[in-house]
């Protein structure tokens, strides 16, 4: 059986995963950016795994992302209690609904609109990192831009603390291989109207790095 697979969306930061693991059974793979691609990525590396014979004991999903302004500070660390498909679903003129109130079958919804942490996977992250900030990361296919969109995903997602783009398609296909899931994101920028000179990707990197340490 093989160790830890920890999957980020590019290279950059696999690179500042690699640099802080100190377990050589952790295996680190950029799989692309978006819901689909990193979904489709990982059930190929989990089913190339098993076929080989050295399945994976866990998932672990990777990254930097936007931080909610006053839930996290930027270069700050997050652990998802749950990834949240939080662009599936229909817009209404009393707003948002997600794809699992549509009345569609629960089976064809992949578990639904959000997927829990592993509990014993993300005990142990918040014991190894207890300064991080724990709640829903959000997983979208657009990157929230204005504060309007900001405003209206807080408002329906008051525990989320951060927002990436692949989060919840890993989930998923660690769920569907039977396997622990967990998030980890590292904060570069505030979520809201895009400020490129606001964006702190060093320090975000350097806080990535920090957190792989644990990862084993």
């Amino acid at each position: 059986m093989s160790g830890l697979l920890v999957v980020t969306a590019v290279p950059a930061e696999a690179e500042a995963v690699r640099a802080g693991l100190t377990d050589p059974t952790v295996t680190v793979t950029p799989i692309g950016v978006g819901p689909a691609v990193a979904g489709a990525a990982t059930a190929r590396l989990l089913a190339l795994a098993e076929a080989a014979g050295r399945p994976y004991r866990a998932v672990v999903s990777a990254g930097i992302a936007g931080g909610f302004p006053g839930r996290v500070a930027i270069g700050g660390t997050v652990l998802a209690t749950r990834s949240v498909a939080a662009d599936l679903g229909a817009e209404s003129p009393e707003g948002f609904i997600p794809v699992d109130q549509l009345g569609m079958p629960p089976e064809l919804l992949g578990g639904g609109t959000a997927v829990p942490a592993d509990p014993g996977l993300l005990g142990a992250l918040r014991t190894a990192l207890p300064d991080a900030a724990v709640g829903a990361v959000l997983t979208v296919s657009t990157v929230t831009g204005t504060a309007a969109s900001t405003e209206a995903l807080a408002d329906r997602h008051p525990d989320a603390v951060a927002e990436a783009m692949e989060g919840y398609g890993v989930a998923v296909a660690a769920a569907q291989a039977g396997l622990p899931f967990a998030e980890l994101r590292t904060v570069s920028n505030p979520i809201g109207p895009r400020d490129r000179g606001a964006w702190r990707m060093k320090e975000a990197f350097a806080a990535l790095t920090a957190a792989a340490a644990v990862l084993r």
